[in-house]
């Protein structure tokens, strides 16, 4: 039998009503949720009741979106399913940091609303956007990019698939430029321009909050967006340097498969992560846990492929 990974999804996935029918079956759940709330008052009820306007404010996302994160993985543990390796998409590794135990739930919520505040204050200075470039290569869309003073290339996430950050002025001659090479630019519902140069502030600031943090070392196989490696050396350094750099998607999981995981389980809203793994390898099992019935369904088939 190989490896499990538990993956965890980063901005855009968020939905009004995440994570409410796992707290109605999962008590460990539950217990995440109430967590969350001792921490930052009326996490839940965003989760649960926000309008979409006000879950895609960077500021509200990020906390939560790392809460139902937790709470799905709560819920796989609980019933006896624990990963092997651990991966986060942007604000997702925060979530798989804690996840690993490096740091305990109440330092990585307070982290990760800090990075959400910060990325949001960095966002509002500049008037920028992202977008999904599809059907192009990797290596044509950093061509595209480099013609633009102010488009990068940010989340290389799976064959036929990077995401651009810019400026708007910017990017709609940038769009026209991918379609006429045979793309497609898909924008984001995200409120500025991530993992790119615009975020370098947001970086530095970051990074004096994780000084005053105590970090320890991660108890299960941990990959970092930055290197697209497992972590190692300076954890603070890793995840300062992830929020102004590109998310290197899929050389993780094409490394993870390499050391052995052939099951990939997508812990969080919806199933953006299970796209983009399905696209880098189809000899792996890629399934997801965002409710009830999706957590009953990977239950069933992770003990069957435990058992067989």
């Amino acid at each position: 039998m190989g490896k499990i990974a538990f993956v965890f999804p980063g901005q855009g996935a968020q939905y009004v009503g995440m994570g409410k029918k796992l707290v109605d079956i999962s008590p460990a759940s539950a217990r995440v949720f109430s967590q969350a709330d001792a921490v930052r008052s009326g996490t839940s009820a965003q989760c649960f009741a926000g309008s979409d306007e006000e879950l895609a404010m960077t500021a509200n996302t990020q906390p939560c979106m790392f809460t139902v994160e937790l709470a799905a993985a709560a819920a796989l543990m609980e019933a006896g399913i624990n990963p092997d390796v651990l991966a986060g998409f942007s604000l997702g590794e925060v979530a798989a940091l804690t996840a690993s135990e490096a740091v305990d739930f109440e330092t990585g919520f307070r982290l990760v609303i800090r990075r959400g505040e910060l990325m949001a204050d960095a966002a509002g200075r500049v008037d920028s956007a992202m977008a999904a470039v599809v059907k192009l290569t990797n290596e044509k869309v950093n061509e595209l990019c480099s013609g633009y003073e102010h488009v990068y290339p940010v989340n290389y996430n799976c064959p036929g698939q990077v995401t651009v950050a810019g400026l708007k002025t910017e990017l709609d001659q940038f769009k026209e430029d991918v379609k006429a090479a045979g793309g497609r630019a898909i924008p984001l519902k995200v409120a500025g321009g991530f993992h790119s140069p615009f975020m370098e502030e947001a970086a530095e600031e970051f990074g004096k909050v994780l000084e005053q943090e105590e970090i320890h070392p991660a108890k299960i196989t941990l990959y970092s967006n930055y290197t697209a490696r497992p972590y190692e050396g300076d954890y603070r350094k890793l995840l300062k340097a992830q929020i102004c750099n590109p998310v290197r998607w899929q050389q993780i999981i094409q490394d993870m498969i390499d050391e052995g995981v052939d099951m990939f389980i997508e812990v969080g809203p919806g199933k953006v992560l299970s796209g983009f793994i399905g696209k880098i390898s189809g000899d792996v099992r890629v399934l997801h846990v965002e409710d009830a019935e999706s957590l009953q369904e990977t239950i069933k088939e992770v003990k069957s492929y435990v058992e067989g």
